[in-house]
């Protein structure tokens, strides 16, 4: 179970990257105030995930099914404690930062590459044979 969870939150780090990558492209028509916006919105979401995904799978025992769900709170607090930080200093430093912009890239980013990975990592499960309508 540990490979395949981490193997998951690699694979979701991958996509977040990807969708982020086309983030900044789509970006680009729209000037360089809106693209330094969904760039922050875009690292920041890969910075604090990627500390997630260290944090808790760092050491990682699935026999200690407590000790993982104390991993799995602090990362979270780590997690939240770094957005926080990075979303402050760049509303306080940066003069004309589109703030829906940046919230909207970070949110995409968050959302739909665990929704993208989670569909990735099922259709290419090895050993599994697809599930029938009736088995859904």
């Amino acid at each position: 179970m540990q490979q395949a969870d981490a193997l998951l939150a690699k694979k979701t780090l991958q996509v977040q990257v990807i969708l982020g990558l086309s983030a900044l492209l789509i970006a680009i028509p729209f000037g360089w105030e809106m693209v330094i916006s969904v760039m922050i919105g875009v690292g920041s979401c890969l910075f604090a995930n990627f500390l997630f995904a260290v944090l808790v799978f760092r050491g990682y025992r699935a026999q200690e099914p407590g000790r993982l769900l104390l991993n799995i709170y602090g990362a979270e607090v780590a997690k939240l404690v770094v957005l926080i930080g990075l979303f402050g200093v760049a509303f306080a430093t940066l003069d004309g930062l589109n703030v829906p912009a940046l919230l909207v890239a970070y949110l995409v980013i968050q959302v739909a590459s665990t929704l993208i990975a989670a569909q990735l990592s099922t259709r290419a499960a090895p050993g599994r044979a697809p599930k029938t309508r009736t088995e859904r």
